[in-house]
């Protein structure tokens, strides 16, 4: 792996400009083997010192919910001592491993504030860190889903005198043993954590739940939930809707007297609108055993206590909030009109926005057939995308910027 602190200089001439990824995760580092593959020089841009910077920063248990060979990034198998699910730990060997077998030409310590058109109109003009200006033939934005932490805009939050934390904070539950804490959100991380309080010691654990998510077992009898995404990803919506509905009244017990009742609305819609389902493990269990206790959304902080929206008020000594991330694109690509109402890309994969040929967004959508299996997908599309848009290979390796 081509490896430095300084980005290399662009070359006046379209032809030898590189691709500039930006993000050096799973989906940047796979798009940039593809662009290599296919002869096309690519540089990545990565913010943090090292690749796979937000896996690194997620909580201890973590295991991938898709499995090990589904997970796989172009041109290099995840080791069949993963497992089948693999842990957090051993996704970063494999990022570290996959920039080290491909030698991708990473720089590190750099991030991109804005990008926008060339002056010649026939690149990508990136501004980036140090007043750095570099100039690309295409550019490949993958800096991520979970990119910013979010916190709701609660009432009283700032003048909370209680211990408040982001869930991208949390790494285990030693801190929490003998501990009454809250967890705000039911997403896959507020699940989670959830059940690693509870097994770590924390003498309450409950769960805030504002939208009552559809939950999935992982794997059925040894068939992964992610085999089933994969098969039903093109049917219908409706179709799917009904079909999930059938098979959780099969494989998940009704929780409804333990505060999570089945969704009205169909799983497949949800995941068209965003929202995952969970994949349990352990969260069934722990709920309908008493030991994660269901409760009302937040809806304020007063008087250090927390006001749920059913006018209870609790006071626990921690509250983990689970409450998401935003992309956080507007500042690097918002003035290009490529972005929704929601802040998310108009277009991703191989479609560059119309208005914007040439930028391309890998990493911004949530499939139900698993995240790394539709990056692995992206990057392969976004390379054949770039190098039918006559984008050839670089000149010259990895070089220095003076200061």
């Amino acid at each position: 792996m081509a490896d430095s602190t300084t980005p290399p200089p662009a070359s006046p001439h379209h032809a030898d400009r590189p691709v500039y990824v930006i993000g050096g995760g799973p989906g940047g580092l796979a798009t940039a083997y593809a662009l290599r593959a296919r002869g096309v020089r690519a540089v990545v841009l990565e913010r943090s010192d090292r690749v796979g910077a937000s896996w690194r920063r997620h909580y201890d248990r973590l295991h991938l919910h898709t499995t090990r060979r589904l997970s796989a990034l172009p041109g290099l198998p995840m080791p069949r001592r993963f497992g089948r699910w693999a842990s957090r730990d051993d996704v970063v060997r494999y990022l570290e491993k996959y920039a080290e077998v491909h030698e991708l030409e990473i720089v590190t310590g750099v991030e991109v504030s804005r990008v926008e058109r060339s002056p010649d109109g026939t690149g990508w003009l990136l501004h980036a860190t140090g007043g750095r200006e570099l100039t690309g033939a295409a550019v490949v934005v993958a800096t991520g889903y979970n990119h910013t932490p979010h916190f709701p805009d609660w009432p009283g939050r700032d003048t909370y005198t209680g211990e408040l934390l982001h869930a991208g904070d949390y790494r285990d539950p030693h801190p929490y043993a003998g501990r009454d804490v809250l967890v705000v959100g039911v997403g896959n991380t507020g699940a989670e954590i959830a059940v690693d309080l509870v097994e770590g010691g924390a003498s309450r654990v409950r769960l805030s739940v504002r939208t009552v998510p559809h939950i999935v077992r992982r794997s059925t009898a040894g068939w992964a939930a992610q085999y089933t995404g994969v098969l039903v990803r093109r049917l219908p919506v409706g179709l799917v809707d009904r079909l999930a509905r059938l098979m959780c009244r099969l494989a998940v017990p009704d929780l409804s007297a333990q505060g999570l009742p089945r969704p009205a609305t169909g799983l497949y819609s949800r995941v068209k609108e965003g929202a995952i389902p969970v994949q349990d493990v352990g969260l069934i269990d722990a709920v309908r055993k008493g030991r994660v206790e269901v409760v009302a959304a937040v809806d304020a902080f007063e008087d250090g206590k927390v006001v749920l929206a059913d006018g209870a008020r609790v006071e626990p000594d921690m509250v983990i909030a689970a409450t998401g991330y935003v992309r956080a694109l507007e500042g690097l690509v918002g003035h290009l009109d490529v972005l929704d109402e929601h802040g998310r890309p108009v277009a991703h994969g191989a479609r560059a926005p119309k208005n914007a040929p040439g930028l391309y967004f890998t990493g911004f959508t949530t499939p139900i057939s698993g995240t790394l299996r539709e990056l692995a997908i992206d990057a392969e599309r976004i390379a054949k995308a770039v190098t039918r848009a006559g984008v050839k290979a670089g000149a010259g390796q990895l070089s220095r910027l003076p200061g």
